[in-house]
């Protein structure tokens, strides 16, 4: 787990200047919304060959939920289907107090604190499941299960 000034940096600098925004032209967008927060999120996922090329997202909401897409944009570009699941795997349970955060999920660490804010928890995980429904039709071409 980070040090909790540490995160507070993380969360704050992937809010204030998110990383990989914007449409992924050819590519079909997933949205999700979170109401009880006003979280609003579409996110875009690229693959090709089993690997995710490109990931991207939009949309608006709070610090949580703007900064974990951001941080999920940086830590899934590159990963191979089955790596994807397994960090995702691994984030989903940091974020409902299943199990410890790891050094596997690097800045994903930062938002750990979210499992002790039970109405959180939803902004932290919109943008992974509107990408977990993203892979899931990208899955079932490419003949591989699904994110989550």
């Amino acid at each position: 787990m980070l040090p909790e000034a540490i995160a507070r940096q993380v969360i704050d600098d992937h809010a204030r200047r998110p990383r990989h925004v914007g449409e992924l032209p050819g590519v079909v967008g997933v949205s999700r919304d979170n109401p009880g927060c006003g979280d609003q999120l579409t996110v875009w996922a690229d693959v090709q060959d089993g690997q995710i090329a490109r990931l991207s997202f939009s949309g608006r909401g709070c610090a949580i939920s703007q900064s974990a897409a951001s941080l999920m944009t940086v830590a899934l570009t590159g990963k191979t289907l089955a790596e994807a699941r397994e960090l995702a795997s691994a984030y989903r349970g940091m974020v409902m107090g299943e199990a410890k955060s790891g050094s596997s999920l690097g800045d994903l660490q930062a938002l750990a604190g979210v499992s002790k804010l039970h109405a959180r928890r939803k902004c932290a995980l919109l943008a992974w499941d509107a990408l977990a429904e993203a892979l899931g039709g990208a899955s079932a071409q490419a003949g591989a299960g699904a994110l989550s």
